[in-house]
């Protein structure tokens, strides 16, 4: 099948992945009518505009070549994984001087990691953890329920299910290492403190990627005139908007009231995060109003061809919490609990159309927990604007909780986040 090129009005061709269906449907009646009645209400375009539409649809095809090239001559190369796991870790305690035998290639990542760029404001990347921090376990169970929509697309659904860390048994244990990853990134001052749990568990997770990346793109079920490049710019930007102007808004279903203006301050704490990983758009959305012109694109053009891979992730999600065997007592019943509130989530967050297409827990009449937990938390919400301290000891108890549940999840072990893992199929 032969498909046109999309083109601005300039003429200048637009190059896109060809799953990336956005640039055939913005035309038609359903989203021209879309358009005109958001036009109507508030005055404001749905879409981006063309150029920073053509800079999302390019970006599909871009990833991160200085810890691309760090990944093939030193992880990949003759050092291999151990001693550059080795040499990573002493260079994110101590600087990367005191590996004085460091590659050349090991040198310019951490030259880049290590540069703040002057757009950083501090006092918003810490507004902006903070507000993380005060969700606790909540920004977890959002996080995992919101991602499940888009495990519909291949682009987004293939990397995981190639390298299957989201799928099956393993699922749980994954995504525990990501709210690990979540965890670490918000601690108090954590993104500009040298040595941090935070910017060493961000570098490590960048280098993840740059590995599975490379392994997806060489395999050969992947095609990258459909999807772009695996784990791409485009798609590791959303993640961002994932975490900020997404939770934002979405949480006030459950009672979390957060303002636009923090929900500013989000944005700018996942931009400087997006920087540690490696995030590099060409184009970054810095309002909210845009951040939701990217959102409405993206909606635009999905294909919805992700098939039994994205079944697998969407349906492995709920069942990950689920008791297992062995599992007594005070443990069982937690894990019972697990289960039923992110089934409860994942129904909340999921478009109903979506949602009956796969094989999902009942929600009700679990569904009942959110409805009568919303007065308590809403009541907590105002208390915390109007009273300063116990903003600071609410804080304090949600990042305890966070922690204790992460344990408990755990049993004992620790995230790895293993940039060296080979593909399950």
């Amino acid at each position: 099948m032969t498909v046109d090129t999309p083109r601005l009005p300039s003429g200048e061709p637009v190059r896109r992945p060809t799953a990336f269906r956005y640039w055939e449907t913005r035309d038609t009646p359903k989203y021209q009518r879309a358009e005109r009645i958001v036009k109507a209400l508030t005055g404001t375009a749905l879409f981006p505009t063309d150029e920073q539409a053509r800079a999302l649809s390019e970006d599909l095809f871009a990833g991160d070549p200085v810890a691309e090239r760090f990944v093939a001559e030193v992880v990949h190369g003759e050092i291999g994984p151990q001693r550059s796991r080795a040499m990573l870790d002493k260079a994110l305690r101590s600087g990367i001087d005191s590996v004085p035998m460091a590659p050349e290639a090991m040198r310019a990542l951490f030259d880049e990691f290590e540069t703040v760029p002057d757009w950083v404001q501090p006092e918003l990347l810490e507004q902006g953890a903070a507000i993380w921090r005060r969700w606790g376990t909540m920004l977890f169970s959002f996080a995992g329920a919101e991602t499940l929509e888009m495990y519909t697309e291949s682009a987004v659904a293939m990397p995981l299910s190639l390298a299957g860390g989201y799928a099956g048994d393993s699922a749980l244990r994954r995504y525990l290492e990501t709210c690990r990853f979540w965890i670490d990134v918000s601690q108090p001052g954590a993104l500009l403190t040298p040595g941090s749990d935070g910017r060493a568990t961000a570098l490590k997770v960048r280098i993840m990627h740059v590995s599975v990346r490379a392994k997806v793109a060489a395999h050969p079920e992947w095609e990258l005139s459909r999807w772009g490049l695996p784990i791409s710019q485009t798609y590791q930007m959303l993640t961002l908007l994932g975490g900020s102007v997404t939770p934002g808004l979405g949480l006030w279903v459950l009672g979390y009231q957060t303002t636009a203006s923090e929900i500013r301050a989000l944005l700018h704490f996942q931009r400087y995060l997006g920087y540690l990983l490696g995030v590099r758009p060409s184009w970054y959305p810095e309002t909210v109003a845009d951040s939701l012109r990217v959102l409405a694109m993206t909606l635009a053009s999905r294909s919805h061809d992700a098939g039994t891979h994205g079944a697998e992730l969407i349906e492995s999600y709920p069942a990950a919490f689920a008791a297992r065997p062995g599992q007594r007592g005070l443990t069982r019943l937690r894990a019972h609990y697990n289960f039923r509130i992110n089934s409860v989530y994942a129904a909340v967050y999921m478009a109903p159309g979506t949602r009956r297409k796969y094989r999902m827990p009942a929600a009700f009449p679990w569904i009942l927990l959110p409805i009568l937990r919303f007065p308590a938390i809403a009541v907590m919400e105002v208390a915390r604007r109007c009273c300063p301290p116990f903003a600071r000891r609410h804080e304090k108890i949600m990042m305890r909780h966070r922690e204790n549940w992460y344990r408990a999840q755990m049993q004992g072990r620790e995230a790895q986040f293993d940039a060296d893992g080979a593909l399950r199929r």
